[in-house]
């Protein structure tokens, strides 16, 4: 594994870590809102292995990509970066594998260039154009909190567990690390620059209507840019996540009427760190049926 420094659209650094064959098809993993390109540490080792170039990116303002000095982390500001950065890879029709806001950034990007065929396949992880608004109000709820950061690991294990309660808490909590910086006070806070949830936070708190009615023009948008992807299309769900019901799974499939659709029984939101072996066994599969030649 190697990584790598990209080019956003605004010219910020997005950082990588690659591995795979050179000559591999190309999969590039984009991680969800508040994580980093850690969160795919097991899935992209899988997926080198079989034969795939695997590029897992860090998205502007998260892990180690540079924070946006003017705070802009507008999801049509990523699509631009994902679409910079497949230009200087010189990828031909990569396929993505984006979980939450990473699925949402692929939908985005292909709206961007008016649904042109540019992907080999899309993987949206547990996110579809519109999700139940009580699942993403937890979501930004929980990443608006403590703001202050943790005291210690333990502190903050704790606070996940009680967002994932479903989840048996790890043996230890020292894994935290890769999601978490430590300041200079000695507390420790999530990698990711607190502007990103700034807005939305502030929007979906101060004027519910205008939420919904943003979070609405966007699942219209991004309906019509998965219906309109010419390659295969498969969506991923946790079957215990309280974002894609089985209501959003229906919106999509009228919309996409090509999509493959797999539930991941036992898990929530974040659906490869509750079961990552039958995560990674539905996204291998896939791939290697749509896109390993």
């Amino acid at each position: 594994m190697q990584t790598v420094e990209y080019l956003g659209t605004s010219g910020l650094t997005i950082v990588a870590d690659v591995e795979g064959p050179e000559n591999g098809k190309v999969v590039m993993l984009l991680h969800g809102g508040g994580q980093n390109r850690l969160a795919w540490k097991g899935s992209g080792t899988a997926l080198a292995a079989r034969g795939y170039r695997v590029i897992a990116l860090d998205a502007r303002g998260h892990g180690d990509s540079a924070w946006d000095p003017s705070a802009d982390y507008e999801m049509e500001t990523l699509a631009r970066d994902l679409l910079t950065v497949i230009d200087q890879i010189g990828a031909v029709r990569p396929a993505i594998v984006g979980a939450s806001l990473g699925g949402i950034t692929a939908l985005e990007a292909h709206a961007l260039v008016d649904h042109r065929d540019i992907f080999s396949a899309v993987i949206l992880v547990d996110i579809a154009p519109k999700v139940e608004n009580a699942g993403s109000r937890r979501i930004v709820s929980f990443m608006m909190a403590h703001p202050d950061g943790f005291a210690d690991l333990d502190e903050a294990a704790a606070a996940i567990t009680e967002y994932n309660p479903h989840r048996p808490p790890p043996s230890s909590s020292a894994g935290l690390a890769k999601v978490l910086r430590q300041g200079t006070d000695g507390r420790w806070r999530w990698h990711w620059d607190p502007n990103f949830i700034a807005a939305r936070g502030a929007l979906m708190l101060s004027d519910p209507e205008a939420w919904e009615a943003e979070r609405q023009e966007r699942a219209d948008r991004l309906h019509a840019s998965a219906g309109a992807l010419q390659a295969p299309l498969l969506l991923i769900r946790g079957l215990l996540s309280d974002l894609v019901s089985d209501d959003t799974v229906a919106a999509l499939r009228a919309a996409a009427p090509q999509a493959e659709y797999v539930d991941v029984r036992g898990a929530g939101h974040m659906v490869a760190g509750d079961d990552n072996d039958a995560f990674t066994h539905a996204v291998a599969d896939f791939l290697d049926r749509h896109v390993h030649a």
